[in-house]
């Protein structure tokens, strides 16, 4: 998310399918489980300090607390989301393989996704992990809306690459392909999102053009954007692509919807950490190199059907 939070800017930010299937009632209520509140869902159990080969590197309090708190929007199946009251999904697995890296559990807090840059501020959080896209605009504390100064800023991981996609009911009625087909139209997409940030640019876009402007509806979580395109109250959703395809596949036992074009500024997604916290920082990248070069990170991303967002090496604010 950019300073308002966005989980990419409109110049650069993306928020298949998962194993087993949800249908889209099951999926906006379990998904969306959230009521969005401050609660916590620790990941498995990691192995204990004393073992753990990068422990060292993680700063005192945190080690000698054996948590690292991460603020998420748990409801963006399959990167994050609830099942049996735990957070499940790329993340976690992800943070469950760097904590037997750094001998720590790592605890999942559910929050609005527009509000979890300042819960990392005021150190609610030691990280976030929330397919949040790394970008210049996040890095610097800017609002992407305004172009001002909004804050501190906050460092990322990068760990993984996605886009935006566009998701419309099944059959595509509306026969939208491109972004150029929503002018004129209701679209529907979480708030605070890169995706909402796509859709404004376009917006004007459509007006230069001398069309008509996109109505845009806005949602606390994406579940509800994805109940109005399915009520036919928007003919489209804009999200990020694994989240798109994994909608595309279970919502309705895949009669719901579907995904149409190309991905969208494709980003990497980070993990982000206040600009103090240098060393966990870079215990976290260190973790993260490690699980990418001893294969744990692939079989994750195997396991979820989203090997093409793969990324090589951990780099700190790869974002544009």
């Amino acid at each position: 998310m950019t300073a308002s939070s966005t989980r990419r800017t409109t110049a650069a930010q993306s928020r298949i399918a998962a194993v087993g299937a949800i249908a889209v009632a099951g999926a906006l209520i379990l998904t969306g489980c959230g009521d969005q509140t401050d609660k916590s869902s620790s990941s498995s159990d990691t192995s204990s300090s004393s073992s753990a080969p990068l422990a060292d590197k993680l700063p005192k309090d945190i080690k000698d607390a054996g948590v690292v708190k991460v603020g998420s929007d748990i409801a963006y199946p399959p990167v994050e989301y609830m099942q049996s009251g735990k957070a499940v999904g790329i993340d976690p697995d992800i943070a469950d393989a760097l904590g037997k890296q750094l001998g720590v559990k790592f605890e999942f807090q559910n929050g609005k996704f527009d509000q979890l840059i300042v819960g990392l501020q005021s150190k609610r959080f030691n990280a976030i992990m929330s397919a949040m896209n790394d970008t210049k605009d996040r890095q610097n504390g800017i609002d992407s809306d305004t172009g001002k100064k909004a804050g501190n800023g906050i460092d990322f991981v990068d760990y993984f690459t996605a886009g935006t996609s566009i998701l419309v009911q099944k059959g595509n009625p509306k026969g939208i392909k491109t972004l150029d087909d929503l002018c004129g139209k209701v679209v529907a997409l979480q708030k605070g999102t890169t995706s909402e940030g796509i859709a404004k640019t376009q917006s004007t876009k459509c007006k230069t053009d001398g069309k008509k402007a996109i109505t845009l509806q806005t949602f606390d979580t994406d579940p509800e954007a994805l109940l109005r395109l399915k009520q036919g109250a928007s003919v489209a959703d804009l999200n990020d692509f694994p989240v798109a395809a994994y909608n595309a596949k279970t919502s309705g036992g895949g009669k719901d919807f579907e995904v149409v074009g190309d991905q969208i500024e494709a980003g990497p997604y980070g993990i982000g950490v206040s600009k103090e916290s240098t060393q966990l920082r870079d215990a976290l990248q260190a973790a993260m190199d490690a699980i990418i070069k001893n294969g744990e990170y692939a079989k994750i991303l195997q396991k979820w059907n989203v090997t093409d967002g793969a990324v090589t090496e951990a780099k700190i604010n790869g974002g544009s």
